[in-house]
């Protein structure tokens, strides 16, 4: 494929043959400080923010107090001596306090590092110290983090609640009107500095201006539907896709959002319901595990066929007539379910089959920290097997290679204190080197290939991309497996264990872990199962594509970044020790 692009305006997709695109979108000279002040205008005393605490109860902010809180945090960060363009760590749980510090660091001028509750101390210390940040303000309650552990204890250190809390004795008097004679952020300003986690080499750190966000949310805004948005949030606010579309978008729709700070299913389905959720952001891996979760109550109550044909008989009607079908369902989440939005990995197509028959809409969203948005299925329009096309101001070109590179007003200018990294990044006509492979269809909707660096380069020359033989074994049942070139021209699947196989408990031994199995008719089940579901891949993939041998993972999961994609490297390290392992590997 020679360099088919994808425009903005009127421009038509070239190769393959597709539909006309508008993806015109009008850019507003607005900043995230703006946005808040624009929705509490709108949305007044109607609830923004909540939080489930442990016991139970329901806290709730409202849109006018968020931003009387984030006012507040704002003054008592200039108070504490920072300066606009100073950095500053957050390290907390999601919650109402974590949001309104996000907006006063902004109103002060600050830079926000996030860092993630699941970040390891090494992680930690090196953002720490590329970011030059120079305070810290941290969560509290059980899952409060020890600065300390990270050798940050040195750090002038403050708690989100203390930044937040009502103005006590002391707090002057005149304390707004000086919060207005500050400038205010420009739509050009940095305010959010990133470092990606990666799955290999150092990470790099993304510097987001408020433009750069406002973009992509006024894209987002022609693809999502006009509900009236109630939403459950478990995913970090740490990360660049909540905050994004689960924080400032939300906002911006007058969404209510109650955060819980647990992924246990059962917690999450008594949030969902009893939040009347209408909407909620994913990725794969969490939509992945609620539908087995709501698979098993049907198993448990003894419908799985019956399950199974209405789904079948559902899937070839409109959504409200599926919703009808399974209202019994849709009672259990509270009644009035609508949209998912995933992204940050593969999503398997059965699982966004699955959501959609019983007649919830999948959104697929494609992009990386550096473009802030890149491509999006839509409301109306959402194909498994793609993840759409451009958001709304975003141009995308294939390489002839495949890669797959972006440009618009979403995309980061470049990496922190890094000119050489951002050099390497970019064209010189400005587009950004996004590392995947990728191809249009027919329709210039994008599908995706897999990573350019996990390409696998048979002896003839022909190219095969894992990510493809992966899908092909999720469709047959794998419920995950890494494609590897274990040497050359032979392809090697490690797979995770069948989920009804029980949890394999991982050990170190000489560095490696050690796969445990004491049940030797449980070994004959996982292989016949495993066995068959190789060859029922295989028969639909190409003759140089197909898998010769697999190997089992000698733990229950992956090893995962915090975005939970798989960290290739370890099981490529794992797989090509020479010593002997204790697997099972079958032709």
């Amino acid at each position: 494929m020679a360099n088919a692009t994808v425009r903005r305006g009127r421009d038509s997709v070239a190769e393959p043959a597709a539909v006309v695109h508008d993806t015109r979108v009008t850019m507003t000279r607005r900043t995230l400080v703006d946005l808040l002040e624009a929705a509490t205008a709108r949305y007044g005393d109607r609830a923004a923010l909540r939080i489930r605490r442990d016991d139970g109860a329901i806290g709730a902010w409202s849109y006018r107090e968020l931003d009387r809180r984030s006012r507040l945090a704002a003054w008592r960060l200039r108070s504490r001596g920072l300066k606009p363009g100073d950095r500053l760590l957050t390290w907390s749980a999601s919650c109402p306090e974590l949001a309104a510090v996000y907006f006063g660091a902004m109103r002060a001028g600050l830079i926000l590092v996030p860092l993630d509750l699941r970040m390891a101390p090494a992680t930690i210390r090196r953002i720490a110290d590329r970011s030059g940040a120079t305070q810290l303000a941290i969560g509290t309650g059980r899952d409060a983090p020890d600065p300390a552990e990270s050798d940050l204890d040195h750090v002038p250190t403050v708690t989100i609640d203390d930044l937040c809390a009502e103005p006590g004795a002391g707090f002057p008097a005149d304390w707004e009107k000086t919060l207005g004679s500050w400038a205010r952020p420009a739509p050009e300003d940095p305010y959010l500095l990133v470092f990606t986690s990666g799955t290999t080499g150092t990470p790099k750190g993304v510097v987001l201006a408020h433009e750069n966000t406002i973009a992509g949310i006024d894209g987002f805004h022609r693809l999502v539907p006009e509900i009236a948005y109630r939403v459950v949030s478990v995913l970090p606010l740490a990360h660049l896709f909540e905050q994004a579309i689960g924080l400032y978008l939300l906002l911006d729709l007058g969404a209510d959002v109650l955060y819980v700070r647990t992924r246990n299913p059962r917690v999450v389905f008594e949030s969902i319901r009893a939040h009347r959720t209408t909407a909620m952001i994913l990725v794969p891996q969490l939509l992945e595990v609620f539908w087995a979760g709501l698979e098993r109550e049907v198993q448990r109550q003894g419908q799985a066929a019956t399950f199974g044909r209405a789904r079948a008989v559902a899937r070839r009607l409109p959504m409200a007539a599926r919703r009808w079908i399974f209202r019994r369902i849709h009672a259990q989440l509270g009644g009035g379910l609508r949209l998912l939005v995933s992204a940050g990995a593969f999503l398997p197509p059965a699982v966004q089959q699955g959501w959609e028959d019983i007649g919830v809409v999948v959104m697929q969203g494609y992009g990386a920290t550096e473009t802030g948005s890149g491509a999006c299925t839509t409301w109306q329009d959402h194909p498994v097997g793609t993840v759409g096309r451009p958001v709304p101001g975003m141009e995308i070109r294939i390489e002839e290679d495949g890669e797959i590179l972006f440009r618009g007003p979403s995309v980061t200018r470049g990496y922190w204190e890094d000119e050489a990294a951002t050099a390497a990044a970019f064209t010189t006509d400005g587009f950004y080197r996004s590392g995947d492979l990728g191809r249009l269809d027919g329709r210039g909707r994008l599908v995706l290939h897999g990573r350019k660096r996990d390409i696998i380069v048979l002896p003839n020359g022909q190219n095969v991309f894992p990510e493809d033989i992966e899908n092909a074994l999720r469709v047959a049942g794998i419920r995950d497996s890494i494609v590897l070139e274990t040497e050359p021209g032979r392809i090697e699947a490690i797979v995770l264990a069948p989920s009804a196989a029980p949890a394999v408990p991982g050990a170190e031994a000489a560095g490696q872990p050690a796969a445990a199995f004491g049940d030797p008719d449980e070994i004959v089940r996982i292989r016949a199962e495993v066995d068959a579901a190789v060859k029922a891949a295989n028969a639909t993939l190409a003759v140089q594509a197909r898998v010769a041998a697999w190997r089992l993972w000698p733990e229950e999961d992956f090893p995962r970044t915090l975005t939970l994609k798989v960290k290739r490297d370890q099981v490529r390290a794992w797989a090509a020790v020479s010593a002997p392992l204790p697997v099972i590997e079958g032709a």
